[in-house]
């Protein structure tokens, strides 16, 4: 069971992450929930898609990592084999929490980070250190931080844009059926993905609405993160041998 603590300089003074990427750290999921402002970087490497939620029932968005459970294709013995992380995974084992603050009779509530002090990454003597001697944040928590907040802001933005997809019909539901060089089948039914016709069937007052809101850009790099789905294939075959 996680452990989510409200990280503080007293209580997680020693603490320290290790920072390496491997399956016994949590990196072997064959899947990473991905937020629109960093489609430009995930495109570059994975096939995206959306899936439905298991707890909501809504749509999120997914870079495929493998195409079997606990199984991503991009890690092996010397770590992640692509330069760019989803922001999902880099946070580990930090997110975010949510404290109440009362300001003027309002109260808010204002996201604060929490550490998931269960996590294989804790250690006490390897890794990168959360806290400075003197008690300041570490460069490290600082980059932590920020990738928290662009989290936080990510949710919102790509919530934003499933709406749009939702109220054009531009989402469909699609099978991937792949059969690997030692002649095994695997089968995905769970995918969702953009329809590619619908999309070049816009009028024009909503391609310059999309276009406005950011998110005609976004559909476009879900279209071309498809040809990463080949690679994810060529990863498997390899692994085969």
């Amino acid at each position: 069971m996680p452990n989510h603590q409200l990280l503080d300089n007293i209580n997680h003074k020693d603490v320290h992450v290790i920072t390496e990427r491997k399956p016994e750290f949590g990196d072997n999921s064959s899947y990473s929930h991905v937020f629109i402002s960093e489609f430009r970087d995930v495109q570059a490497h994975y096939p995206i898609f959306l899936q439905k939620s298991a707890q909501t029932g809504q749509f999120e968005v997914i870079a495929l990592l493998g195409l079997a459970g606990e199984e991503n294709l991009f890690l092996n013995d010397t770590g992640w084999q692509a330069s760019y992380i989803p922001l999902s995974i880099q946070r580990r084992p930090f997110l975010i929490g949510f404290q109440e603050n009362a300001e003027d009779g309002v109260v808010s509530e204002e996201p604060v980070v929490h550490i998931d002090m269960d996590s294989p990454r804790i250690s006490y003597n390897q890794g990168e250190a959360v806290f400075l001697p003197q008690g300041g944040q570490s460069p490290y928590l600082q980059q932590v931080s920020a990738t928290l907040m662009a989290i936080y802001q990510g949710h919102q933005e790509t919530k934003s844009f499933i709406d749009s997809l939702l109220q054009h019909e531009l989402i469909e539901s699609v099978e991937i059926k792949v059969t690997l060089d030692d002649e095994t089948n695997h089968a995905m039914d769970f995918l969702y993905t953009i329809n590619e016709e619908k999309v070049a069937q816009l009028s024009d007052v909503a391609v310059a609405d999309l276009h406005r809101l950011g998110h005609l850009k976004a559909i476009h790099m879900i279209l071309a993160s498809m040809p990463n789905m080949s690679h994810l294939i060529t990863l498997k075959n390899r692994q085969l041998k």
